[in-house]
């Protein structure tokens, strides 16, 4: 379908954005980093997921190609939808999310808005398996309001790549975060 979309920011309201390609507005639902981290009238690109349902269709827009594999997964659980797996997005950064569900911190993701301490379990139980090894370990702290950080551009690299995030994550493990992305790019495909 729509696999992402590059234009300018025209408009910001609520957790959405409208896109403006080539006089084609596309109103698309953010998480609340990606949402912040934009201005009107710069151009962005956003990797994105198409929601068709019976009586709706909505646009989701990632920042990474790292949250949007997240956010995939998040709505294979059984009773978190679209809108549920943004809340666990807008917590914090993807990678954050993607440790915590690594971590099995159900406090954290319980902490979504609409996500109740049930559906956090069946998130961990289901993915825990399926995001790979954690990059850190311990409790995850929620994010609070502020400019977003860095993605991790290599992680990025190998899902465009065709790495699963699992694979993935565990060939970026013990890579040197301070070497420039095409370096670790490169160690992790030899660790793979």
């Amino acid at each position: 379908m729509i696999a992402h979309i590059r234009g300018v920011i025209s408009e910001k309201f609520g957790n959405a954005l409208i896109v403006d390609v080539g006089g084609v507005g596309y109103e698309m639902t953010v998480a609340l980093s990606d949402f912040e981290s934009v201005n009107l009238g710069e151009e962005r690109k956003f990797y994105t997921y198409h929601a068709v349902r019976e009586n709706s269709e909505e646009l989701y827009g990632f920042s990474s190609l790292t949250a949007k594999k997240i956010f995939e997964l998040l709505i294979s659980v059984q009773g978190i939808g679209p809108k549920a797996a943004m809340a666990i997005l807008s917590l914090a950064e993807a990678e954050e999310v993607r440790n915590a569900i690594a971590n099995a911190d159900t406090a954290f993701i319980s902490k979504a808005s609409g996500v109740g301490k049930k559906s956090a379990e069946r998130v961990i139980v289901d993915l825990r398996d399926k995001v790979g090894i954690p990059s850190r370990y311990g409790a995850t702290d929620v994010r609070t309001v502020g400019p977003a950080t860095e993605t991790d551009e290599a992680l990025d690299a190998l899902i465009a790549l065709g790495f699963p995030l699992k694979e993935a994550s565990a060939a970026l493990e013990g890579v040197d975060l301070s070497l420039p992305v095409e370096e670790r790019v490169r160690i992790a495909l030899k660790n793979a």
